[in-house]
């Protein structure tokens, strides 16, 4: 039985209009935030990093044999390659600490998965996010997004300064991770494109690729402001 200290479960379980119910377990080690791969698999080729890789990549092809992230994403894949993104599922999500129930699109089930899977599995670029997979939110909102990236960011740069480091107040670090992460996405939807009948897992790394999209444009243009008036009872705080 796992300990519940020790071990992370995301259960994402799909119910198909079809009646088909399908259950996909991520387990991640609760201190490294790392999932932990099922052993003796046989992964197919297209997850091979040689046929994988992106463009930023910085795994060394002949030390990795295979994606990282590709190989925790085979299942999905195949299990919705003939499922249309638009089709309307019921979706449970069952963490250690709590359930979560909607009706809504597989894709946005799906976009859930992944988004929990990129930073978790071993990617060392996608790495950095792994915060937020300890207090991972099913379908979170862009807004919700951003300002958990945004807090997770921050207090990062809190514990840097309390190391001696020099903190990024400001963000830039952030923004030219998120310009990486956009590449490692569109990459993604790419290589899944060559593998997936229909559309699911695909429209769930552009859903993705949406937030990605729209925490860089806040950085890049400064809209961060509009999260002021939810800190307005702090500006005059004297005490602050």
């Amino acid at each position: 039985m796992l300990d519940e200290t020790e071990v992370l479960r995301y259960a994402y379980s799909f119910k198909l209009n079809s009646g088909i119910t399908k259950t996909f377990e991520v387990l991640i080690e609760n201190n490294s935030l790392q999932i932990i791969n099922k052993k003796d698999i046989e992964y197919p080729e297209w997850t091979k990093l040689e046929n994988f890789a992106c463009s930023n990549c910085t795994l060394s092809k002949s030390e990795n044999t295979y994606c990282p992230v590709a190989i925790n994403l085979h299942e999905i894949i195949d299990f919705f390659s003939e499922t249309p993104s638009f089709e309307i599922a019921e979706i449970t999500i069952e963490s250690n600490n709590r359930a979560y129930v909607k009706r809504t699109s597989v894709q946005s089930g799906v976009s859930g998965i992944i988004g929990l899977i990129m930073p978790s599995s071993g990617c060392p670029i996608t790495k950095k996010l792994r915060p937020l997979v300890k207090f991972h939110l099913p379908f979170s909102t862009i807004e919700e997004t951003e300002y958990r990236v945004f807090s997770m960011y921050l207090f990062s740069q809190l514990l840097l300064k309390r190391k001696g480091y020099e903190p990024d107040w400001d963000m830039n670090k952030l923004k030219t991770l998120y310009k990486e992460i956009l590449t490692i996405n569109q990459n993604i939807a790419r290589k899944i494109a060559d593998v997936e009948k229909k559309d699911t897992s695909i429209n769930a790394v552009v859903v993705l690729n949406n937030f990605a999209d729209s925490v860089s444009l806040s950085l890049d243009e400064d809209e961060v402001s509009e999260y002021e008036l939810y800190f307005k009872n702090y500006f005059n705080d004297e005490t602050i």
